[in-house]
């Protein structure tokens, strides 16, 4: 469908035609017909040039094909990139919410944008945001790898196990941020119960961490650049249980991926006497290249998508050890009423998410798959 409709947007599909024009002569010669659009010979030695319109017929497959993608066409470009574009106006503007914003160019400014780079909040948020972005992927592609390269030892109950892995996934943010509420409180949740039964049977004393709000000092750890004096819980609790949710997926992603490899590259691996560890690391690993861009190009977009989860936690203001660009974008809208700055936290977000895609579908369309 989509080469039909390029070469009608190039007229291709109309230059057809002129194929058949050409017809032998009485002398064995070629004549020459007259071809649509084709330039003719004046008597005076010039040209004349025939103009035909290229637009395609009323009963041609384009003008039928109209009905079914051109009002989805409309609409995602209205309610999609319409409204991206008018968030981004919105972001020059003052617009705090109680008066319509002022929308004459010549008041258009950055304003919105030097204040958020200048605002350690904002750094602060947009630090969360990364180690969230990395560290969840991180874990997430590990851990779903590791559960795939066990899956795929042709073991019993296979789709079992698998079923078992993938289900959290299916779960939405908000069910999964409330239980792991029930699982971190200190008290009655399941973490503690079981750390406490560990530790009396090896007769230490029980705890009772406060995983959503406790932090733990570094000692001299300390001392190391970059490592803080105290680290804080919070932000390790929503990562570990976003990598719960997740780390299904990137097992059946990598699944995928070593299924489609063929049995004769392990044969060969083991017949040049490579053990298991170094068969997977030289020879199957490296061909899940594609496998792991993929796996981890989804993750990161939930990871920027985490607003659900940290909202039915801690509400619209996570604290400084918990706050994300989402959060911020939502509690400055509005909470604060700073639609203008809100608008320009959303922009900024949305750059990032095309930081993350952007690269992905330049790949793909290089390598033909797009």
């Amino acid at each position: 469908m989509l080469q039909r409709l390029k070469r009608y947007l190039t007229g291709d599909a109309f230059r057809d035609g002129s194929r058949d024009s050409s017809k032998l002569r009485s002398d064995g010669g070629e004549q020459t017909g007259r071809l649509r659009g084709s330039s003719e010979l004046r008597s005076d030695g010039g040209t004349a040039v025939e103009s035909e319109s290229r637009l395609p017929s009323l009963d041609s497959e384009f003008v039928r094909s109209l009905p079914f993608w051109l009002p989805p066409f409309l609409l995602m470009g209205l309610f999609v990139y319409g409204a991206i574009g008018w968030n981004f106006v919105l972001s020059l503007t003052d617009f705090s919410g109680l008066s319509l914003p002022t929308y004459a160019i010549s008041q258009f400014d950055f304003e919105t944008y030097a204040k958020a780079f200048s605002d350690p909040t904002f750094w602060i948020a947009a630090r969360n945001t990364v180690i969230l972005l990395v560290v969840f992927t991180g874990f997430c592609l590990v851990i779903g790898l590791l559960l795939a390269i066990l899956v795929d030892q042709k073991i019993r109950f296979e789709n079992t196990f698998r079923t078992i892995y993938l289900l959290p996934m299916s779960l939405s943010f908000v069910v999964t941020a409330v239980f792991w509420r029930w699982m971190y409180n200190p008290q009655s949740g399941v973490i503690n119960l079981v750390l406490n039964a560990v530790l009396t049977t090896l007769g230490l004393d029980p705890i009772s961490t406060n995983w959503l709000g406790g932090s733990i000092s570094t000692g001299i750890l300390g001392a190391i650049p970059l490592v803080p004096d105290v680290l804080y819980y919070r932000l390790f609790a929503i990562m570990f249980a976003l990598t719960w949710q997740f780390s299904g997926y990137a097992m059946v992603v990598y699944l995928a991926g070593l299924r489609a490899i063929p049995d004769d590259h392990y044969e060969a691996a083991r017949v040049d006497g490579a053990s298991t560890l170094r068969m997977y690391q030289r020879v199957i690993v490296p061909q899940l290249r594609s496998s792991t861009i993929s796996a981890a190009v989804v993750l990161m977009v939930f990871a920027l998508k985490a607003f659900d989860f940290l909202y039915v936690l801690f509400g619209s203001n996570p604290g400084p050890f918990g706050d994300i660009l989402s959060t911020m974008m939502y509690r400055e809208a509005f909470s604060a009423n700073n639609w203008a700055y809100g608008a320009t936290i959303g922009l900024i977000l949305f750059a990032m998410a095309l930081t993350v895609i952007g690269p992905y579908l330049y790949s793909e369309y290089r390598r033909g798959e797009l």
